[in-house]
């Protein structure tokens, strides 16, 4: 089991030293039983640091914000930045290092083993606790989760609230750490990988293209997975473009000409081609974190668009995104082997 006093203990070394100017981890949240993120640049403040099931969120994130603010100010601090990493997320960091982001030295990572259990699913909770509200959900052994709902305690089995993606998730441990708490765990069988993207195949071309249409048809255009997601880094988003303004000079010319991949209307067209180019920009990419789909409003499983594309990477080309910091991108290889004589 992780160790939050030497998980708290090590972060307030690495601020009390200076080899770090902040620690993004999780602290109490104060809406609900969920974690919330948190930067901390004080060694006394790493008191607040939590790690329990309700950590759902991909703080590599984080270091991508921290990324930006830095190359837009004058005065950069280039100090490294130190981040509480589970086993996706710490793919989301070296998918980041593969794509020459950051450099390696700009980021300690402080991982923490998910060992036998993962994250909760906070829909899969209420539909569990029918109405009642849980305070806190903690580890309880290596399959199990502690909730407490009023004065009341009770064990429920991991797998019936855990998230989807811990559900098959391949790599519950960090593989990419300067420090490790909790046990280094390299498989666990709670689910077979792909389990929901193979269900979802077995249904018919017109059964699938009927559900992802209604899904597309109600999809608000939020861009709330877009803003979560670590990958969606671009400054400016391919099928989302905002540097072209119009002004009282812009010509009918200049509008008429102006490209234009997807409008910003939300119909289920463009919504369409919104996600589907999108999960197409993830591929090779995409660390199955399941963010995009956790903060959809109105619940699209976006998780299943990217997961296809990563069991085709994995069962094509033996490539798991983000295990190896020192493998070339998916798109980026190939194999002499290549049946394609395109890639000669």
């Amino acid at each position: 089991m992780v160790s939050i006093e030497e998980l708290r203990a090590c972060a307030a070394k690495l601020l009390d030293e200076g080899k770090v100017k902040a620690v993004i981890g999780y602290r109490r949240g104060s809406a609900g039983l969920l974690a919330e993120p948190c930067v901390i640049d004080q060694p006394a403040d790493t008191e607040s640091l939590i790690w329990d099931p309700g950590c759902v969120h991909n703080l590599a994130l984080y270091l991508v914000k921290d990324k930006k603010a830095q190359a837009a100010s004058k005065t950069p601090d280039k100090r490294p930045l130190a981040v509480v990493a589970k086993g996706c997320d710490s793919r989301a960091v070296a998918v980041l290092l593969q794509e020459n982001f950051f450099k390696r030295e700009d980021v300690v990572v402080i991982g923490v083993s998910c060992e036998g259990t993962g994250v909760v699913d906070a829909r899969k909770l209420a539909a569990k606790l029918k109405g009642r509200t849980a305070s806190q959900v903690e580890f309880d052994g290596a399959d199990g989760f502690k909730v407490t709902i009023g004065n009341t305690e009770s064990r429920v089995p991991a797998s019936e609230i855990l998230a989807d993606r811990c559900l098959e998730c391949r790599a519950p441990s960090p593989v990419l750490n300067d420090v490790l708490f909790g046990t280094a765990v390299e498989q666990r069988e709670l689910a077979m990988p792909f389990t929901a993207v193979k269900a979802a195949e077995a249904a018919s071309e017109e059964e699938r293209w009927a559900s992802w249409e209604h899904h597309f048809d109600r999809c608000l255009r939020c861009f709330a997975c877009r803003s979560v997601c670590p990958m969606c880094y671009c400054p400016e988003c391919v099928v989302d473009s905002t540097s072209f303004v119009i002004t009282a000079e812009t010509s009918a010319e200049d509008k008429a000409n102006r490209v234009r991949w997807c409008e910003r209307s939300a119909g289920s067209g463009e919504s369409a081609l919104y996600h589907l180019t999108r999960a197409m920009h993830l591929a090779g990419r995409c660390v199955d974190c399941g963010e995009c789909e956790r903060v959809c409003p109105v619940n699209i499983p976006l998780r299943l668009l990217n997961t296809k594309l990563e069991m085709e990477a994995f069962e094509m080309f033996e490539y798991q995104a983000g295990r190896d910091v020192s493998q070339a991108s998916l798109l980026s290889s190939f194999r002499d082997e290549d049946p394609n004589s395109f890639v000669r």
